[in-house]
């Protein structure tokens, strides 16, 4: 019966212990910076903006850099840090991920 339930306590934790990994945005909404501050980002990096959104509890700017290629930022909402910056490549037409846990410049 201990074996049993040293198992199941183990199991219990694994999954709650892999949503905390994944996700690298968990900030409470009261912290977080407002959608105008991530446009003035945008706006500072050159980048135009397609679409702002929310995923995976970041905010993911949809758009091009100033070169013209499209690319997906993820923004830390809270801090407005770059963690993650992908472009397409004109070569394959895919985006390819340059950099994570980059800051803003």
């Amino acid at each position: 019966m201990k074996m049993t339930l040293t198992i199941l306590s183990f199991l219990a934790l694994i999954p709650a212990g892999t949503a905390l990994a994944s996700d690298d945005c968990f900030v409470p909404m009261a912290d977080w910076q407002p959608r105008d501050a991530v446009a003035r980002l945008a706006a500072e990096n050159g980048w135009a903006v397609r679409r702002i959104k929310i995923d995976d509890g970041c905010y993911e700017i949809d758009g091009r850099d100033p070169d013209g290629r499209q690319i997906e930022v993820t923004v830390h909402p809270a801090t407005l840090a770059v963690i993650e910056f992908e472009y397409e490549d004109d070569d394959d037409g895919r985006l390819h991920r340059s950099g994570k846990d980059r800051k803003n410049d």
